[in-house]
């Protein structure tokens, strides 16, 4: 799990079960996209929520929850 410690002390993260997060204080739990199907059947990830693009679309919903994991790894974490 990444973890970006702001100045402020805050830490930021993707939401995963692999540590408790309760240990760092008050949690504030924000969606930060959006992976949907499309009218035609195929997956987009909405990134909007923290600034980004859509991404996609994609044949799996797999494939969109990847993209989505890296984009926000690579531009928000």
């Amino acid at each position: 799990m990444q973890m970006l410690i702001q100045p402020d002390g805050s830490v930021r993260c993707l939401y995963s079960e692999e540590l408790d997060l309760h240990g760092l204080g008050r949690l504030e739990i924000a969606r930060g996209s959006h992976v949907e199907p499309t009218d035609s059947g195929q997956w987009t990830a909405d990134i909007s929520p923290v600034g980004g693009p859509v991404l996609g679309p994609f044949i799996n919903r797999s494939d969109a929850i990847d993209a989505e994991r890296q984009w926000l790894e690579q531009h928000w974490l």
